[in-house]
């Protein structure tokens, strides 16, 4: 249940790919649903929901968009770019969840709330898809991360959002790409943090924007 003295109204659809011209406030963010069987972020085994894609939206009453850089409310088929890294494929299901906030001002604490409350409807989901036969999905992968002696080492380095209150970034949730658990790079003063491949893989990082 959200705190009805911060939200006006959250609203929860369930798009089919042929559903996606439509109206949306300014997308706050993209997650898959994803959940740890097995082991810790980075090891062990992870059930993903395939063909699914969440999306966030936000916007306070009376209009006011939330945003700091520009905003991104429209049709959502103009301002997404399907079938690239972190958003959805052409052919997946969407369930949008539209946040609308009550009048007040737009602070990171907000945006935290919003993300918070989004997780906890999510964790529900997850925790059936914890129970799924592992041998009957769809597709499996396995990422091993091995060594190669006499070879060059290799470092990517990627920079992530650390400002402002729409712009943040997550490490370690407790459930791949979750909040709960999460530690802000803002409050560990952007610093360089290192993770593995496989840590990458599996939703360690998670860029809120």
């Amino acid at each position: 249940m959200f705190d009805e003295t911060k939200l006006k109204e959250v609203k929860i659809s369930l798009l089919k790919p042929q559903e996606r011209h439509l109206k949306t406030d300014t997308i706050m963010d993209i997650l898959p649903i994803a959940t740890k069987v097995l082991g810790s972020l980075g090891t062990g085994i992870t059930h993903v929901l395939t063909g699914m894609t969440v999306i966030i939206t936000g916007a306070i009453d009376k209009g006011e968009q939330f945003h700091e850089f520009g905003s991104s409310e429209g049709y959502l088929d103009d301002h997404l770019a399907f079938n690239k890294p972190g958003t959805p494929a052409e052919n997946d299901w969407i369930l949008l969840i539209q946040v609308t906030a009550k009048t007040q001002a737009f602070t990171r604490s907000l945006c935290q709330y919003i993300f918070q409350i989004v997780d906890d409807y999510l964790q529900p989901l997850r925790d059936q898809m914890k129970c799924l036969d592992g041998n009957q999905a769809d597709e499996q992968h396995y990422y091993e991360e091995r060594t190669h002696k006499g070879k060059p080492k290799v470092a990517y380095v990627k920079q992530v959002a650390g400002q402002g209150a729409m712009y943040d970034t997550l490490l370690y949730p407790n459930e791949p790409a979750g909040y709960a658990g999460g530690q802000s790079i803002i409050d560990m003063g952007n610093m360089p943090m290192y993770l593995t491949p496989n840590e990458y893989r599996d939703g360690a990082l998670r860029a809120m924007e």
